[in-house]
């Protein structure tokens, strides 16, 4: 069973099914099993905006059924050997009972106050409202980290080390590959935006944009926007603030974008890396040290690969016996 949940999740996890065609593999969008947090996603607005429901499980729905893979929503059709999981901020406790293997998805947000309250009183992960605290639950039997940077971070927040195999990461394993193109546009300074507001973080938009115009000092600006933005704000705040011609997308490939571009400008996006991987001048609300330090692994784009193996690993009865990393390091070679 492979959960799935943004759209890059969904498609990290079809990534790692490619290389498991021999198993029975099932999808499902992020859920949970608690009837108050399912009255809270049904009946309020608290949860649209994350990947429980919303356009989050739709695009992914659609996505799957384009694809032609099996669905199983919240895990009911079959009993599952193995659960691979997008984040471990909620994870049933049915579940639970199976093998377990979490998959970094990309940048995990900046650990706050209320992350260390959540952490110190024992709160439920999900109330932190972003992904602080996501591959630091130590639930899983296996967390495949997306390099020696992020597991040092997991590790300090509370997950075992010899739960951590570091993977890299499927979708920004192999960075290179986007330079080749068909983009139209180049040569200008890139903006990719957060949705800080669409999940109840505080953010000072036009702000951001003047500064936005400011770093491009004249030069040509483009922004891409997160998809679980409220585009027509988004899109008439930087027409306001932004000068004339200043490109605006939706959609497209942030990759390519980011490719072309001769500077990027991002606030908590996961592209960032991206950038640095291309030797682009960076700007974020982290500190460039720290995402240097934390940068995936670039190997080619074999992370899907090596993720699947573990899955394969895993699934062996000598798993059951020994140190699953262990095992892993002494069966895949890692």
């Amino acid at each position: 069973m492979f959960i799935t949940g943004s759209m890059n999740q969904t498609w990290q996890m079809h990534e790692i099914a490619k290389h498991l065609q021999e198993h029975d593999c099932w999808f499902s969008q992020f859920f949970t099993d608690s009837p108050v947090y399912n009255f809270l996603i049904k009946n309020t607005f608290l949860a649209k905006n994350t990947i429980f429901s919303g356009q989050f499980k739709e695009n992914s729905e659609k996505y799957l059924l384009a694809n032609g893979l099996q669905i199983d929503y919240q895990a009911k059709k079959n009993k599952y050997d193995l659960v691979v999981y997008c984040s471990d901020l909620h994870i049933p406790k049915r579940l639970r009972e199976n093998k377990i293997i979490w998959v970094q998805e990309g940048m995990t947000d900046k650990f706050t106050v209320l992350s260390w309250l959540i952490k110190t009183f024992e709160l439920p992960y999900i109330f932190s409202g972003g992904t602080s605290l996501n591959g630091s639950s130590n639930i899983c039997d296996v967390y495949c980290a997306g390099s020696e940077g992020y597991k040092e971070q997991f590790v300090k927040l509370g997950t075992d080390a010899s739960k951590i195999i570091v993977t890299g990461i499927p979708n920004y394993d192999n960075i290179d590959q986007f330079l080749d193109n068909d983009f139209p546009y180049k040569d200008y300074v890139m903006v990719a935006t957060t949705d800080m507001r669409e999940t109840f973080r505080i953010e000072n938009r036009p702000a951001f944009i003047r500064k936005a115009v400011k770093i491009a000092n004249g030069r040509k600006l483009l922004f891409k926007l997160h998809p679980n933005e409220k585009f027509e704000r988004a899109e008439a705040e930087i027409r306001k603030y932004a000068p004339a011609g200043t490109l605006i997308y939706r959609t497209g490939n942030t990759n390519h974008m980011i490719a072309n571009c001769v500077e990027l400008i991002t606030q908590y996006s996961t592209v960032v890396y991206v950038g640095l991987a291309l030797g682009k001048k960076v700007h974020s609300y982290f500190k460039l040290n720290e995402l240097m330090r934390l940068a995936p692994l670039q190997n080619g784009g074999v992370s899907a690969l090596t993720i699947a193996n573990i899955c394969k690993g895993i699934l062996q009865p000598l798993a059951k016996q020994e140190s699953l990393q262990e095992y892993y390091e002494l069966e895949q070679g890692f």
